[in-house]
This record gives structure tokens, C-alpha cells and sequence, in this order.
């Protein structure tokens, strides 16, 4: 068992609260609906998963959803993958998310220090309306793709949103991937029209994009229209970008448009393709249906994170990640989107904050390793910024360490429910997230999703607790990937997910079920140490070694050494720092006392920079792959590819 926990909760929401919440509310009306009582959230769990039609059901009302829910709920309930959810159902993605069109604001919009704007519900749907029509009148209809190369900005909602509702399938990629990175995504999915802005600001520096859009259109022969949005507003010649029109002229013979035409379409119609990081190879194109991306978005937004209509939600992210589209989702919960764009360490680094305190932010979403670094700068935004109307903040993309809870607490608000969340691309949610009513532990995250079957599997396939396994699913759920794009015959699809235990979603964590009722998440099981033939999480480790002042991040791989597997760490130290062997022994043995002698890397070695994905995932796989003198196969996918030289060919490491 994990001693990340203690006897105390950090954080625990009182009477009045607890009454207040949608959590609280969906419970009085399932129990009412259903005769049952519940005495706890594990209760209506279980519940939840096994009466999963029923529970789906009660979403889909209690949420509101715009549409025809048909007369069946769910057949084949006992396949995965194979069951079908609301079979008879018919709706569209974009008139549940536009069902606004009153003054307020819709989207407030931050580009770093550069630029702000703000988005009625009425021009939002305004805009929306004069897009669809745009891209109907240029051949888009049920099933084309549209893609966008975006920064997170409104126009890239109104994309989704115009593409949505023609019942057609929308794409994103951010502009930090290069011309190979976008090639190979769009590429693969052929999209008819690519909408893409001129150039990005980061850092402060303004980044020209039409070099590389010029190079992708010329190479993606299925796009019949490219419409390029000024963004950074300089001057560009499109002539040499194959049916090029900029944002205003594609959309300016549609000025007297103001209704939107919403093409009502099956539940698992497809809306989203995502891709997987690509670090291994090729992205997978994962195809998300409109309805259970919906409903699971809505439940995850009112249920488990408490959002209201009227409350303004922020999430750091970019359009290359399943965040993004979480994000948008909030639209449909009657909340305020707010966007921001560029470096999250911009305006002496704490322009996020000065963002959400000038907005009002209610819920404050980020990843891990934002708040690891912004606790190694020394940001104290409870000192600094007005956030009385901060409720929840959340945080995902790799285990947040128990120290990362306690700067939180700390620095951030001490009143506030802190949701360690994880699930991922595959199905564009959380598997495990908050619970608005439960008390917040040290290092574990709160809740099972509801309707959703978590459990932690042993090697045999045994659901275990307070041990360390493979984090499943063994039921089926409608947020389940319709299909991987280009596989008839659903053979990737069955690989990536249910081959280590048939008919169970594997979904790659190695993590554990705590006697709270909540998660432990150790990193990524293709990632697992195995020294001596003991499986070791690597956030394990990245959780000791970032306690220490002098470690800014680390990657620790497992090395083929000596007919055994070693535990080797790599360090990145603050600026002007040299690891020596006092450095050495400090970390090895903090090391040792908080976790064991087995987590003890054999070698530390200091690098100046440590790969990460685009959505700033390190890559332990990729390191991993050059330490073993073997190919990265796709380079595209790393923001910083060069930073995997500092791995390669390292004398240390042959001894």
C-alpha cells in the first residue's frame, strides 16, 4: 500500500455544500426515480454500473439533452466491445452546446499579453451558423472530415461546432506540431476542407504559420478548401495555398445567415477523430461518437466536477489534446469557456492567474506538471490574486505528485476540491476524476467515474485493492471509441485494448484502488520498471526525486543491463547546478526511506532538457528506445526531439 495517504483528508466539503451540488441533486432524483436509497457515493456507484442503462438514461434527462432518446436503452449490454447504446436515438453534438443565444458572454479569449476577446452566446451561434453554411455550400456533409490547424481560440469552437452540426466529423492538431506531424494525422484521414491560422504567438515571440500550411495542403490532395484565420495579422499572400480564401472572405457571402440548419444524427454517429501520442509509431485515429461523447462530458462536468450554468471554466491546453475538447464541452453545461493561447509561464509567469482572477474563474483546470513547476518558481497565487470564486481545480496529464496536492492547498486555495483526473484520448474522459462530495486524500484521486465499471486487475485477471495492477474496465460504456479509423475489421482495435484480458478494457495504468474508494496512479504500464522481476511504477519515483529543491524534472527509465533490467534517472537541475555525488546520495536516499531500496536508480545522470509529447507528457518510451541504441519512430510527435540527443551514446551508462 502507497503511504501517499494519511489519517486526515486535506480537504472535506461541509453539509451546506455537499447540499448544493448536482451530484446531490442527480442522487435525489435516481433515488426517487428508481426507489433506491443510497448511503454513499460507492453505493450509487454500483448502482451506476449495474443498472447501466437506467444510469445513462437518468443522465441524459436529468442533463437535459436536445434530442430523441428512442425507446431502447441498450443491447448487447454484455459485449465489449459490441454493445450499442440508445440504439433508436437521434441528436446533434452542436445544438446541445449552442443552446444559448442571449447577450452573455459565451467565450472570453486571452492570446499571452497580446490580445483579448470576449463572445456573446448570440455571435457565437451567429458565427457558427454563417460557417456551416460555408462549408455545406463547399461539399461538407455526414461523415467528410474537417481539420483544423489551431491554436485555442473562439474561431476553432465555431469550426467544431459549424462541423458538428452538418453531422460531419471534426479534427484538430496544434500548431507546435510540424509539417510531418500534421501529414501524419490529416493524411491519414483525408479531411475536405482544413481551416488553419496564420501563426501563433508563445513566449512572446510571434510564429509565422504559412510556410508550413502551404506544405501541407499541397500534400493532403483531399482538401478542396483551405480557409486561413488571422490570428498574428500580418500580411500573406494565399495565392500559393490551393483554394485559398482567408476566414472573412469564405464566410462573407453568408452575412445574412443567423439560423443553423442542425442535422440530427445517430448516437454513435462519428464526431471527433483523435490521435494517440505517436511516440511508437504512426498515430492510431481514434473515431469518438457524438452521443456518448455528450453524455459523458455532461456527466463528468455536472457529477463529478459540480459546473453550473453561469460559472467560467478554464483548462490550459491546446487543440492537439482531448482537454480541448472536454473543455468545449462545458458549453452544453451552460458555462463560459475560457480560452487562452501560448506560454502558461508568459507575463513573468503568472498570467494564468491574472487571467482566471480578472474572469471569475470558477474551475481551474491544468496539468500536473504545471503545477510542479509553478510550486518550483515560488507562484503563491492565494498572496497574489483574488480567487474567491475558485471551487475546483484540476489536474491531469501525469500523476500529481502528493506534494503537488499540498502546494495546491497551500499556495492555491485551502478551500477547494482538488480532482486529480485520468482517463485519456482513448475515450476522450476520465476513467477516474472528482467527487465534489467526498473528502480530498493526499495523492489519490477521489472517484471511479460513474457508469463506469474501474477496477485494478493482477496478472491473472483478479480484481485486487491496495495493491499495485492494471487499471480496467469490465463493462461496457458509451464513451468507448466507435471505431480506430481505416480498420474494417477492427483488429487495431481489439489489440490496443482487450487483449491482455478478453472482453475487459485494458487501459494501460498501472495504478491502485485505495480504501477510500479512490486511485493511485503510477505511470503508464508499457513504462513500468522491472528490476528483478518487480514491476515499479515510474511516478513512484518521480515523486520522491521531485521533492528535492535542486531537481527541476526528471524521466527514469528501465535499462537491459547485465541479463536484468536497472532503474537509470535522469535529472534536469536548476540553472547553473552540477549533479555531484552529494546530489547523488541525497536523492538516493530519499529515495530509499520513501519508497524502498528496489526504487534506488543504479545510475543518476544530469541532462539539460527532457523530451515531452505536445501536450507536455514526457516520453519514457522514447528515452527509453535511444538508451538501447534503437529508432524513435516518430520524431514528429515530441515538442522538443532534439532534446533526445542527451540520452544517446552516454558512457555512463555501458558500466
Amino acid at each position: 500500500m502507497s503511504d501517499s495517504s494519511s489519517d486526515k483528508p486535506l480537504w472535506q466539503p461541509d453539509a451546506a455544500r455537499i447540499a448544493t451540488t448536482r451530484l446531490t441533486a442527480f442522487t435525489d432524483l435516481v433515488e426517487q426515480r428508481h426507489a433506491q436509497t443510497f448511503k454513499d457515493y460507492a453505493s450509487l456507484h454500483r448502482w451506476s454500473v449495474e443498472q447501466a442503462a437506467d444510469f445513462w438514461s437518468a443522465v441524459w434527462d436529468f442533463c437535459g439533452v436536445m434530442g430523441d432518446k428512442g425507446v431502447r436503452l441498450l443491447i448487447d449490454g454484455d459485449k465489449m466491445p459490441g454493445a450499442r447504446w440508445f440504439p433508436d436515438a437521434r441528436l446533434n453534438f452542436a445544438r446541445n452546446l449552442l443552446r444559448r443565444r442571449d447577450a452573455a458572454d459565451a467565450i472570453v479569449f486571452q492570446g499571452e499579453d497580446k490580445l483579448q476577446r470576449r463572445m456573446s452566446h448570440v455571435t457565437l451561434y451567429s458565427e457558427v451558423a454563417r460557417l456551416a453554411a460555408a462549408l455545406r455550400n463547399a461539399g461538407v456533409g455526414p461523415g467528410d472530415r474537417v481539420a483544423a490547424y489551431m491554436p485555442n481560440m473562439p474561431e476553432t469552437i465555431i469550426a467544431m461546432l459549424a462541423t458538428a452540426s452538418l453531422g460531419a466529423i471534426f479534427s484538430s492538431a496544434s500548431q507546435d506540431f510540424g509539417v510531418q506531424g500534421v501529414l501524419d494525422r490529416f493524411g491519414q484521414i483525408e479531411p475536405k476542407v482544413l481551416i488553419a491560422a496564420d501563426g501563433v504567438y508563445y513566449g512572446g515571440k510571434e510564429l509565422d504559420a504559412m510556410t508550413r500550411i502551404a506544405e501541407i495542403v499541397a500534400q493532403l490532395p483531399s482538401v478542396v478548401a483551405t480557409v486561413i484565420v488571422p490570428y498574428i495579422h500580418k500580411e500573406h499572400a494565399i495565392e500559393n495555398i490551393r483554394a485559398g480564401l482567408m476566414w472573412a472572405d469564405f464566410l462573407a457571402p453568408y452575412g445574412d445567415v443567423d439560423e443553423i440548419d442542425f442535422v440530427d444524427m445517430p448516437f454513435n454517429a462519428p464526431l471527433y477523430i483523435l490521435f494517440s501520442s505517436g511516440t511508437t509509431g504512426v498515430p492510431k485515429c481514434i473515431v469518438h461518437g457524438a452521443g456518448g461523447t455528450l453524455l459523458q462530458h455532461l456527466k463528468e462536468h455536472q457529477l463529478h466536477s459540480d459546473i453550473r450554468p453561469g460559472d467560467h471554466v478554464f483548462y490550459f491546453t491546446t487543440c492537439g489534446w482531448m482537454m480541448w475538447n472536454w473543455l468545449a464541452s462545458t458549453l452544453a453545461s451552460g458555462a463560459v469557456l475560457l480560452l487562452y493561447d501560448g506560454s502558461p509561464f508568459a507575463a513573468r509567469g503568472v498570467v494564468l492567474w491574472d487571467f482566471v482572477s480578472a474572469e471569475r474563474c470558477s474551475l481551474f483546470g491544468t496539468s500536473a506538471k504545471y503545477l510542479d513547476a509553478a510550486a518550483k518558481l515560488g507562484l503563491k497565487p492565494a498572496a497574489t490574486h483574488d480567487l474567491a470564486s475558485l471551487r475546483a481545480v484540476l489536474s491531469t496529464g501525469s500523476p500529481l505528485s502528493p506534494e503537488g496536492f499540498e502546494y495546491v492547498y497551500r499556495d492555491i486555495k485551502s478551500d477547494i476540491c482538488l480532482s486529480s483526473v485520468s482517463g485519456g484520448t482513448d475515450i476522450v474522459s476520465c476513467f477516474v476524476l472528482g467527487n465534489p462530495n467526498a473528502p480530498v486524500w493526499r495523492g489519490e484521486l477521489q472517484a471511479k467515474g460513474l457508469g463506469l465499471a474501474v477496477e485494478v486487475f493482477d496478472e491473472s485477471g483478479k480484481a485486487i485493492v491496495g495493491e499495485k495492477g492494471e487499471l480496467v474496465c469490465t463493462r461496457p460504456f458509451p464513451c468507448m471509441p466507435v471505431e480506430f479509423w481505416n480498420d474494417p475489421s477492427g483488429a487495431r482495435y481489439h489489440a490496443a485494448y482487450f487483449e491482455r484480458f478478453p472482453g475487459i478494457w485494458c487501459h494501460g495504468d498501472w495504478s491502485e484502488e485505495t480504501p477510500h474508494g479512490g486511485m493511485i496512479i503510477y505511470g503508464r504500464s508499457d513504462a513500468t520498471l522491472n528490476p528483478g522481476g518487480v514491476r515499479i511504477g515510474t511516478a513512484e519515483i518521480y515523486r520522491q526525486v521531485e521533492k528535492i529543491p535542486e531537481v527541476l524534472e526528471s524521466i527514469v527509465i528501465g535499462q537491459d543491463f547485465d541479463s536484468d533490467v536497472r532503474v537509470v534517472l535522469f535529472v534536469r537541475l536548476r540553472e547553473g547546478l552540477v549533479l555531484n555525488e552529494e546530489l547523488v546520495t541525497c536523492i538516493k536516499q530519499v529515495i530509499r526511506e520513501n519508497a524502498s531500496p528496489r526504487h534506488v536508480p543504479a545510475r543518476i545522470l544530469q541532462v539539460p532538457d527532457i523530451p515531452r509529447t505536445k501536450s507536455g507528457k514526457i516520453v519514457e518510451l522514447a528515452v527509453r528506445a535511444v538508451v538501447h541504441g534503437q529508432d524513435v519512430k516518430n520524431m514528429e510527435a515530441l515538442a522538443n526531439p532534439e532534446a533526445l540527443t542527451h540520452f544517446r551514446n552516454r558512457a555512463e551508462l555501458t558500466q
